[in-house]
């Protein structure tokens, strides 16, 4: 599960779950085919399309008593996954 970090569990994400379209961060280098066939052959489903998003990690400022630490969140890749229909990915099988 090199490409596949973990699954994308919000309230938005939830929602499109309901239409077979499903979330999840995935390694920054990895393209879309790559994703598709990790995915296909991770969770057994067909994949029917996929899109996906780059965010840049943000800047944080925080104000402390010995001054200012500034501080950035890390960048990642998002992939939302559309599965054939009455295909269905269970992420919590394996916990």
């Amino acid at each position: 599960m090199s490409i596949l970090k973990r699954p994308l569990v919000t309230e938005k994400v939830s929602s499109l779950n309901k239409r077979g379209v499903y979330g999840l961060i995935v390694d920054d280098r990895a393209g879309k085919n790559e994703i598709r066939k990790e995915i296909e052959r991770f969770y057994g489903v067909t994949v029917d399309k996929i899109n996906t998003m780059r965010y840049a990690g943000k800047t944080r400022n925080r104000h402390s008593k010995s001054g200012v630490i500034k501080g950035k969140r890390p960048s990642y890749k998002k992939v939302l996954v559309t599965l054939k229909s009455g295909d269905v990915m269970d992420f919590f099988s394996n916990v």
